[in-house]
């Protein structure tokens, strides 16, 4: 599908077009969504630069991510998509940027797209060219970079709520498995956060170079920078949070550890209590007929007694060595 933003008194139009339809001179933004061969071929003639198949854009070679044609310059980044999804899936989008329209080639929807699109409805200022194009709909990228690393810090403070507040239980099975895997969801999806804003930055810094081929104003290049820090910080939130979710992982791995060291050490405190017992019990239980009190007639109360007195007498001490 080739999504056009065409330039007119109005502002600016979308229009949808076909494989098969000339798309129109005016278009500043030129969204390639799922595109077939020849709608690949329609945007390049209009480009003049070779745009890059789904294949190239799945490489991960910095080369074959940022580099030059012609009339254009080439940059994929990784974009958020799905981030509520156990393990978040990350779709690329490439960016061929001209001095005069962007071409954006994406096989995913992200969030960040959908609501540039918005803003460009409402956004009458926006200055009708490639770069402010392609520096606009980054800019929302890191917004949602932003709102995705919030809501994991928003998740894990509701499972740390759960673990120190609330508790976790070796006994409630289904509590303990869920945030376990809870915080490997929030895991997952900071450390595919951070490889979002690695490549943003990249990309970022590739602009602000070759910022003349694609004259870029001084604002715009000051804008680059920006919007550099901005990604830094949220990549700096995103290595404290991981560092705080490797803390609570093991934090609530110990609190089951300890509830279940502490029942092994009453079995084991119980073992030694009746310890004693269990030996009289099994000297009494020898069927010897020259033992002193096989014919006692108080010789049962008696081992009963002796096995009672023993159990009191070792619970005794454990307590007075504080073992219990």
């Amino acid at each position: 599908m080739i999504i056009a933003y065409c330039s007119s008194a109005r502002g600016l139009e979308r229009r949808e077009l076909s494989g098969d339809d000339q798309i129109p001179s005016t278009a500043v933004w030129i969204d390639l969504l799922r595109p077939t061969d020849e709608e690949l071929h329609s945007a390049e003639a209009l480009m003049g630069a070779e745009i890059p198949t789904r294949a190239e854009i799945a490489s991960i070679e910095t080369s074959a991510r940022l580099y030059d044609e012609p009339g254009a310059i080439v940059m994929t980044a990784l974009l958020p998509m799905a981030v509520k999804m156990v393990d978040p899936e990350l779709s690329s989008m490439t960016f061929v940027l001209s001095a005069k329209r962007l071409v954006t080639v994406r096989y995913g929807e992200p969030q960040s797209v959908a609501q540039f699109v918005r803003r460009l409805k409402n956004d009458t200022e926006l200055d009708h060219a490639g770069p402010s194009m392609a520096l606009g709909l980054i800019e929302q990228i890191i917004d949602r970079a932003a709102d995705v690393m919030e809501e994991a810090s928003r998740g894990f403070d509701r499972i740390s709520v759960r673990v120190f507040e609330e508790g976790i239980s070796a006994r409630g099975k289904s509590v303990y498995q869920e945030a376990i895997r809870e915080q490997g969801r929030l895991g997952l999806q900071v450390a595919k956060m951070h490889d979002v804003c690695t490549s943003l930055a990249r990309l970022l810094l590739y602009l602000e170079n070759h910022g003349r081929k694609v004259s870029l104003s001084d604002d715009q290049v000051v804008a680059c920078q920006s919007y550099g820090r901005d990604i830094h910080s949220i990549k700096e939130h995103g290595d404290a949070l991981d560092n705080k979710l490797s803390f609570l992982l093991d934090a609530t791995v110990g609190l089951v550890t300890l509830e279940q060291n502490q029942i092994f050490k009453i079995f084991s405190v119980l073992g030694v209590i009746f310890l004693p017992p269990t030996l009289i019990a099994s000297i009494y239980g020898m069927n010897f007929v020259n033992m002193p009190e096989l014919q006692w007639q108080a010789g049962f109360l008696f081992s009963i007694g002796l096995m009672a007195t023993s159990i009191v007498l070792t619970y005794v001490f454990l307590r007075w060595k504080r073992l219990l």
